[in-house]
């Protein structure tokens, strides 16, 4: 008995060697190439607002990145789904062109002033490049898994800031309901040596404030440590989030399903989109839903930052955020989805705490985590983020928040290669909901 123990002991610290030296380079190689796209964004979207006329080269930008992946994508234009897909069951494994195409033409995207945002990219790079290295080091099909998941769990908490969040979106985002354990250890080294590195070569994350508020109530003498008033505020409010994250995830969808339906000559889709961005963009008078949605290009102008004050977005800036996302993303434009979601939260949370007389800065910190939960059936990650930007005093509203905009999005979400492991809702007798049978007997033909 007790040499099991020991040999036990024994496979378990060389397990935790073999994974930490196999984690650490390829998250530093992760986290440099992240480093150097951020930086290479910030200069991209810096170098628009100074030359606002770029954007009238949207069109043209599009055409490109089209001509791009159809001559050199293949398989790599699937994106997020196809590292999904290669966790869930290696196949032709991740394209080494994947990582620098999709670097690339993020870049054009937001140099031109299409709306999208970096986390795929980042998720691309690192799926990427732990392809690349699993090739070196002759991994097998189990340890290829891992370590596509440690790749995407560096590339997340590099681009964010958010090691911890990193590790365990890699592990929540690739099957509702279900997280592989095995892989804990490779994510959280991997998401923190990332966030490390990106801090190494000099580049930094915006810093987020949430106001101080008094979260405690007294009722009947009795003193709560939870204002129920408050709390059922935010109950309201994180379903409307979650609401909201399924109307982005079926409006990407929609755009996309549409322009190939009715564009037969596929290089034109994208030139419809950006004709109709810079004719949006001319309607409203004002870039503030263009690219990023980060930095101000001019005093004044709506942005994530500004949602967490009052009076900082308009009534309706997340709905223009969303139409301009689903447009440039749905036509070919490259990048991610995370931060217009960010972006649609917080101010929709800047929104309905005007009009629910909440805190704006508390309301739009669980936008900006609630809408990405709902859209990335990531609740437990959206949590830890909501920790690691806002800080510890809100954790439980972060939660609720999370937790019920994951309920009220639905199935499905951004990234259709995600599987189902186990339905959001089962029936009082503990069996399957009706879709999710109606969907499996469709799928095996029953």
């Amino acid at each position: 008995m007790f040499k099991n123990i020991v040999s036990k002991q024994i496979s378990l610290f060389k397990y935790l060697i073999r994974w930490t030296l196999i984690s650490i380079p390829v998250a530093i190689a992760i986290g440099s190439v992240v480093a150097l796209f951020l930086w290479l964004l910030t200069w991209a979207i810096h170098f628009r607002f100074a030359h606002t006329w770029l954007l009238y080269l949207l069109p043209a930008a599009g055409v490109v990145i089209h001509l791009l992946y159809k001559l050199y994508g293949q398989s790599a234009e699937r994106g997020n789904n196809l590292i999904i897909d290669e966790i869930h069951q290696p196949g032709a494994g991740v394209p080494k062109r994947m990582g620098p195409l999709i670097l690339i033409t993020t870049v054009i995207t937001h140099l031109f002033g299409g709306s999208a945002g970096r986390e795929g990219t980042a998720v691309q790079i690192g799926g990427s490049l732990a392809n690349l290295f699993g090739g070196w080091l002759k991994l097998n099909e189990a340890d290829k898994k891992v370590i596509l998941t440690a790749g995407v769990a560096a590339g997340f908490g590099a681009v964010f800031g958010t090691p911890l969040t990193g590790a365990i979106f890699a592990l929540e985002v690739i099957a509702i309901g279900n997280i592989r354990y095995n892989a804990l250890l490779p994510c959280l080294i991997a998401g923190l040596v990332g966030d490390i590195t990106v801090s190494a070569w000099g580049v930094h994350h915006t810093l987020y404030h949430v106001d101080i508020i008094n979260t405690s109530q007294d009722l009947y003498g009795l003193h709560l440590p939870v204002s129920l008033w408050l709390l059922s505020k935010v109950i309201v409010a994180s379903a409307v989030f979650g609401v909201m994250s399924r109307v982005f995830a079926k409006a990407v969808h929609l755009v996309k399903n549409f322009s190939l339906k009715w564009m037969k000559i596929t290089w034109l889709i994208p030139i419809c989109g950006g004709l109709i961005i810079i004719l949006l963009t001319f309607i409203l008078g004002k870039p503030d839903y263009l690219s990023l949605g980060v930095d101000a290009e001019y005093p004044g102008a709506v942005t994530i930052v500004s949602a967490f004050q009052h009076a900082g977005a308009d009534a309706f800036s997340w709905l223009w955020k969303l139409i301009y996302t689903a447009i440039t993303l749905g036509t070919g434009f490259k990048g991610g989805e995370v931060t217009p979601l960010f972006y649609i939260g917080s101010t929709l949370g800047n929104t309905l705490a005007e009009l629910m007389n909440a805190p704006v800065s508390l309301f739009a910190a669980l936008g900006f985590i609630a809408v990405f939960a709902g859209a990335t059936n990531t609740p437990l990650a959206c949590t830890l983020m909501g920790i690691e930007l806002f800080g510890g005093e809100y954790a439980l509203f972060f939660a609720v928040a999370c937790f019920t905009a994951y309920f009220f999005s639905g199935e499905g979400g951004i990234y259709s290669a995600q599987r189902v492991a186990t339905p959001k809702i089962v029936d009082g007798g503990g069996g399957h909901s009706p879709k999710y049978l109606k969907r499996m007997f469709s799928k095996y033909k029953l």
